[in-house]
């Protein structure tokens, strides 16, 4: 099952476990938001809409908020000693798609929890020479 979703003036084919860097939205960290804008619903019956599919959400989990490239915006005014530099970042926030409901359904997934960080312990060895 896929879809298209629309946020941030784009519009993303998305299917479930999928990562995607969208304009920056509201949302905590390892938290769950919906995405109401469905534009279509796809699988066996494909479900077109006019201009979204009613009852439809997508529900995905915030992974992070970051900022995009640097853009830099030059211009020169040549023999006329002008220019002016000006440069900007994005604001971006790291989707994960956890599940494409329909039918006005809530989510059941909650947030993926967070792998543990494996620490090695120092050597024995070094231990026992010293």
């Amino acid at each position: 099952m896929f879809a298209v979703i629309k946020t941030g003036g784009r519009q993303y084919r998305v299917v479930p476990d999928d990562v995607l860097e969208v304009g920056k939205i509201e949302g905590e960290v390892g938290s769950i938001v919906q995405l109401t804008e469905v534009l279509v619903v796809g699988g066996d019956t494909p479900i077109l809409g006019l201009p979204t599919v009613a009852g439809a959400s997508v529900a995905v989990e915030v992974l992070d908020h970051k900022r995009g490239p640097k853009v830099i915006a030059f211009k020169k005014r040549r023999r006329k000693n002008s220019r002016r530099k000006r440069g900007y970042r994005d604001e971006i926030t790291v989707l994960r798609i956890s599940e494409i409901l329909t039918d006005n359904a809530k989510p059941t997934k909650g947030p993926r929890p967070k792998r543990e960080k494996v620490v090695k312990e120092p050597a024995k060895e070094e231990a026992d020479a010293a």
